[in-house]
C-alpha cells in the first residue's frame, strides 16, 4: 500500500468513526420510539447490496459495540472503572485492561441477541442455519441495545453512594427490563403471527436462558 492509498483508507475510516457521532444517537432515538420498525427494517437492509445497507443508521452489531463502550464509559465515570480488573479470581485474570471487558462485555449482551435470535428461528420451523439467523440476531441487536444502555447505567448509578443516582438508577434498570420485555414478546408475536400469551412465554423462556448462560459466565470471572 502506497501513501496515497494510506490516507485514502484513513480519509475514509475517519469519515466512518465520525458519522457515528450523528448516526448513533439518530438510531438510538429510532429504536426507543419504534422498537418494532426498527427491528423489521435491520432484516430488511440485510437484501439489499452491502453497499447500500444502513445508509441513514448504525448497522446492528456496530450499534452494540458502540452502545455497550459507551456504557463502559459511563461506568468509569461514575464508579472509576470496574472491579472485575481489580479482581485475580477464577478468569477476571484475564481481564486486565479496558479492551478485554469490552469484549467482556460484548460477549454477555451479546448473548441475549443470540439467545433470542435462535428461538425465534426455531419456533418459524424453519432450519437454524447462519442465513436464517443472521436477520434474527440483526434485529436483536438493534433490540438489545437500549437495554445494555439502561440497565447498565442503571446498575452503575443504583450501587452509587450518592442516593439521587441511587434513585436514578432503580429507576434506570425498571425501565430497561420493562422495554426490553415488551419489545421481545411483541417481535414474537408479529413474527410468528401468535397470540401475546404464547409469545409472553417464548419471550420469557429466552430471556431466561439468556439470564442462566449469562451467570454462568460470569461466575467463572468471580
Amino acid at each position: 500500500m502506497n501513501f496515497v492509498q494510506l490516507l485514502s483508507s484513513l480519509d475514509e475510516l475517519l469519515y466512518e468513526l465520525m458519522s457515528w457521532l450523528i448516526f448513533f444517537p439518530i438510531t438510538l432515538w429510532r429504536i426507543l420510539r419504534y422498537p418494532l420498525a426498527t427491528m423489521r427494517y435491520a432484516e430488511e437492509q440485510l437484501l439489499l447490496d452491502a453497499d447500500q445497507q444502513y445508509r441513514g443508521t448504525v448497522s446492528p452489531p456496530i450499534m452494540l459495540i458502540l452502545t455497550v463502550a459507551l456504557v463502559q464509559a459511563i461506568g468509569i465515570a461514575i464508579d472509576g472503572g470496574s472491579a472485575i480488573l481489580k479482581s485475580r479470581h477464577g478468569l477476571a485474570a484475564l481481564v486486565n485492561d479496558n479492551t478485554s471487558l469490552l469484549l467482556l462485555r460484548l460477549l454477555l449482551f451479546g448473548t441475549f441477541a443470540l439467545v433470542l435470535a435462535a428461538r425465534k428461528v426455531r419456533r418459524s420451523g424453519a432450519g437454524l442455519d447462519r442465513d436464517t439467523l443472521k436477520p434474527a440476531f440483526y434485529a436483536q441487536c438493534y433490540a438489545i441495545s437500549p437495554f445494555t444502555l439502561l440497565f447498565s447505567a442503571g446498575t452503575s448509578a443504583a450501587t452509587h453512594h450518592f442516593p439521587g443516582l441511587q434513585i436514578a438508577g432503580v429507576f434506570s434498570v425498571t425501565a430497561a427490563l420493562l422495554f426490553y420485555g415488551i419489545v421481545q414478546v411483541r417481535w414474537f408475536s408479529r413474527e410468528l403471527n401468535q397470540p401475546l400469551i404464547r409469545s409472553f412465554i417464548d419471550a420469557s423462556i429466552g430471556m431466561v436462558e439468556s439470564v442462566v448462560i449469562t451467570i454462568m459466565v460470569g461466575l467463572l470471572f468471580v
